[in-house]
């Protein structure tokens, strides 16, 4: 079943945090309201900046992977502006 999307956050700072979710939405409320992943607690607000899917589980992963990995994709990603 396809429903896993690989989304990219950024806060003010502009550091960048890739993850997988069923629904973005309510991730990206956990990630806001301090019950997300330890890497976004006090560092928000976050905004989403970019996203892919849907996937199923196994591919979200790899592409979450290959995101995480790839230099030209952060760098990129990194220049977008914020509303």
């Amino acid at each position: 079943m396809r429903n896993f999307f690989v989304y990219v956050i950024k806060n003010q700072q502009n550091i960048l945090y890739t993850g997988i979710a069923k629904d973005i939405d309510r991730r990206l409320e956990e990630h806001n309201s301090g019950k997300g992943a330890k890497f976004t607690r006090g560092r928000g607000p976050w905004k989403l900046t970019y996203t892919e899917g849907p996937f199923k589980h196994g591919d979200a992963i790899r592409r979450e992977v290959e995101i995480k990995k790839n230099k030209l994709i952060k760098r990129r990603l990194k220049n977008t502006k914020q509303d």
